[in-house]
């Protein structure tokens, strides 16, 4: 990688390509069992606020406004069908406290990464200058590292790419990765998640992408 850019190529085939080759190493992820994210707003029971699901739903203008912009370096990404619920998405903030989703109120994209996935790590600089680029009050790159045990692999390697603009989220339960396994939407690593500022889900992706490129920044503004 030179100047924060991987050299991908582009095409919707890139996500199918990229699945194959993680799917492997993804394999000792996939965990069954264990507590999924649960903080969306809830009625009595648990069960999620239909008012809020259904307004999600509803969202097929925002998921039209940016299907036009998947292309090229991020031609992987698939639109949400329907849109729907992300919001209590479960992890762990920077100082360490359990957070979700929805907190933010913002639009995120959500990216799932370890030190040991290898287009985790050839990707995480281009996210690092996506939020250097466009984030602030309005949108965030959110990296949730889920390797297993302390943080001390995880910071190292931020360290040494010099990633500096992403917050650390974390979680290494495998809940999070787990969940969305359960929701089909994580077949393995990197996966990544567009969102908008309720906590609706517009587009996901299996497999690396070029997120520095004008093809992201697109993306992002047309989800904002």
């Amino acid at each position: 990688m030179a100047n924060g850019k991987s050299n991908l190529p582009a095409g919707r085939l890139i996500g199918i390509a990229a699945v194959a080759g993680v799917l492997a190493g993804a394999l000792g992820v996939y965990v069954m069992g264990g507590p999924s994210g649960n903080n969306a707003p809830m009625v009595a029971g648990g069960a999620p606020d239909p008012q809020a699901v259904a307004a999600c739903e509803a969202k097929t203008d925002a998921v039209a406004a940016i299907d036009p912009m998947i292309a090229g370096e991020v031609a992987a990404m698939l639109p949400a069908d329907p849109p729907r619920l992300v919001s209590d998405l479960a992890f762990n903030d920077p100082e360490g406290q359990p957070m979700r989703l929805g907190d933010l109120g913002k639009v995120t994209l959500v990216n799932l990464w370890a030190t040991w996935c290898a287009p985790c790590r050839e990707e995480m600089p281009a996210l690092n200058q996506l939020q250097a680029d466009m984030g602030g009050e309005d949108f965030e790159v959110v990296a949730v590292n889920i390797d297993t045990g302390d943080d001390t692999k995880p910071k190292a390697f931020l360290q040494e790419t010099g990633v500096d603009r992403l917050a650390y989220y974390r979680d290494n339960t495998l809940g999070l990765f787990n969940d969305l396994k359960r929701r089909n939407l994580a077949l393995g690593l990197p996966v990544t998640l567009l969102v908008d500022e309720d906590g609706c889900l517009l587009g996901h992706m299996n497999g690396p992408a070029e997120w520095a490129g004008d093809d992201a920044r697109k993306l992002i503004e047309a989800a904002m």
